[in-house]
C-alpha cells in the first residue's frame, strides 16, 4: 500500500497497513496459547481396550494432523501420548498434568466411562477441551454435561436403542439379556428393554454375570433355554466376546436364536473369527468397507497399522480434523470459541453421515445395523459385515437430556 496515493501521511499509512493486517486471519496466530496447538491422546496402550483404541487412536490423530498440514494459524500442531491403564485415578492425574504443566489444548479418546468421567471433571475445572470417542455413558452429555467435553462416536443409548429398535422391527420380538453386573451393562439392558417393549416385544428375563467372569457357560445356557429369539449381550469386554464365543460353541445360532451385541467392535469380530461370530447382530457408527470414502481412508490407516480401524479410531481422526478446522476458522485455540465453531458446522466426512454437534456437545450422526457374515460370505480380509439398515442419528440418540444444564429449557 502506497500511503501517499491515498492522501495519507506516511506514518498514518503504515498504521493503516498494520491495522488491516491485524484484521486478517493470519493475525490470529498470536491467539494460539504457547505458540503451539497440542493434542493429547489418552488411551489404553496395552490392556483389553488397546485393540480398538491404543496405538490405533494415536495413529488416527497423527493422520489428521498430517493431512491438515502439521500447522494451524502458522503454529505447529504437536501430539502427546498417555496410557491410563483403564484406571480413573491414573487417567485423571495424566489429564491434570497435561492441562496444568504441558499446556495440552485438547485430550482425545479415553476408553471406559469411569476414566472418561474423571477426565471430563478435570477438563471442566481447567477449562480445556476434551473429546471422547470410547466413553459410552449417556450421562457424559446428560447430567454431567460440560461446555468443555464432547462425545463424538456413540453412547450406550444409541447402540442399545438402535439395535433393539431395528431388530424388533425385523421380527426379533422376544429377548433375553446377558448383562454385565455393573452400571454400564445395566444401562444397556434398561435402554434396550424399553424399546423392545415399546415396539410390542417381550423381555423374557436376564442373567447378570460379574465383570470378567471366567466361565460364562451357565449364563449362556440359561439364555438358550429361554427360547427367546434374540439373546441380547448387554456387556463390554471381555464378557461380551466370551459370551458370543460360548454361544457359538453351544449352537445358539444353529438352533435358530440370534445374538445381538449392544457393544461390539470390528476388532472384536476379528479376534473371535467369523466361525464364532457369524450371524451376530450389532450397531456401529462406522464400517471401513461401506463406500469409497470409508475405504480410501481405511486403506491408508491399514498401511500404517496392518489392521482396519474401529469406529473409535476412525472417530478420533474425524474429530481432530473438525477441531483443527474450527481453530483455523476462529483464529484462536480458545476452547469455548472453538467448540462454538464446531457446533456451527455440519459434520459430513468419511466417518459421519448427517453429523451435527448438538448444544449438549453430543455429535449426532447416522448408525448402521449390521450382521456378521459367515466364513463363506466373506470374500477378502476384514470383509465382516452385511449392512442391514441405516438408523438415523436423531432416532438412535434421541433428544437432548433436559438434565444437561446446557440444553435450552
Amino acid at each position: 500500500m502506497n500511503p501517499a496515493r491515498f492522501g495519507l501521511p506516511v506514518a498514518a499509512g503504515f498504521a493503516a497497513t498494520f491495522l488491516a493486517a491485524a484484521l486478517l486471519p493470519g493475525a490470529a496466530m498470536a491467539q494460539v496459547s504457547d505458540n503451539v496447538v497440542k493434542i493429547g491422546v489418552l488411551t489404553d496402550m496395552n490392556g483389553p481396550a488397546s485393540a480398538p483404541t491404543g496405538q490405533g487412536s494415536v495413529t488416527a490423530a497423527q493422520m489428521a494432523i498430517d493431512d491438515f498440514g502439521g500447522t494451524v494459524l502458522g503454529k505447529p500442531i504437536s501430539i502427546v501420548i498417555g496410557d491410563h491403564q483403564l484406571k480413573a485415578d491414573i487417567g485423571g492425574a495424566i489429564a491434570r498434568r497435561w492441562y496444568d504443566v504441558d499446556q495440552v489444548d485438547l485430550i482425545v479418546d479415553v476408553p471406559v466411562s469411569a476414566v472418561g468421567l474423571a477426565v471430563q471433571n478435570i477438563a471442566n475445572e481447567k477449562k480445556r477441551l476434551f473429546i471422547t470417542h470410547s466413553t459410552g455413558t449417556a450421562d457424559f452429555h446428560g447430567k454431567f454435561c460440560s461446555p468443555y467435553a464432547i462425545q463424538w462416536v456413540f453412547d450406550t443409548r444409541a447402540l442399545a436403542v438402535g439395535t433393539a429398535d431395528a431388530v424388533v422391527k425385523r421380527g426379533g420380538d422376544s429377548w433375553f439379556f446377558i448383562t454385565d453386573d455393573y452400571a454400564f451393562g445395566h444401562s444397556l439392558e434398561r435402554d434396550a428393554s424399553s424399546v423392545v417393549t415399546a415396539n410390542g416385544g417381550k423381555v423374557l428375563g436376564s442373567v447378570k454375570p460379574p465383570l470378567a467372569t471366567p466361565d460364562l457357560s451357565s449364563f449362556v445356557l440359561q439364555a438358550q433355554a429361554s427360547k427367546a429369539k434374540i439373546i441380547g449381550i448387554a456387556a463390554g469386554p471381555p464378557n461380551n466376546m466370551n459370551e458370543i464365543k460360548t454361544g457359538s460353541e453351544f449352537g445358539v445360532f444353529k438352533g435358530g436364536q440370534q445374538m445381538a451385541a449392544l457393544l461390539a467392535l470390528i476388532t472384536d469380530i476379528h479376534g473371535l473369527g467369523l466361525q464364532a461370530a457369524q450371524g451376530l447382530l450389532l450397531t456401529t457408527s462406522f464400517y471401513w468397507d461401506m463406500d469409497d470414502k470409508t475405504r480410501e481412508w481405511s486403506k491408508r490407516y491399514f498401511a500404517k497399522m496392518n489392521k482396519m480401524p474401529s469406529m473409535w479410531q476412525a472417530g478420533v481422526y474425524s474429530s481432530v480434523m473438525h477441531y483443527l478446522n474450527a481453530v483455523k476458522e476462529t483464529g484462536t485455540d480458545d476452547p469455548l470459541k472453538v467448540a462454538a465453531k464446531m457446533r456451527e458446522k455440519p459434520i459430513e466426512d468419511f466417518f459421519a453421515r448427517n453429523g451435527k454437534l448438538r448444544e449438549d456437545n453430543l455429535m449426532v450422526h447416522d448408525l448402521w445395523l449390521v450382521q456378521v457374515k459367515t466364513p463363506e460370505e466373506s470374500k477378502y480380509p476384514w470383509d465382516y459385515y452385511k449392512i442391514l439398515t441405516t438408523i438415523s442419528g436423531d432416532k438412535a440418540f434421541g433428544p437432548p437430556d433436559p438434565a444437561c444444564a446446557m440444553v435450552k429449557k
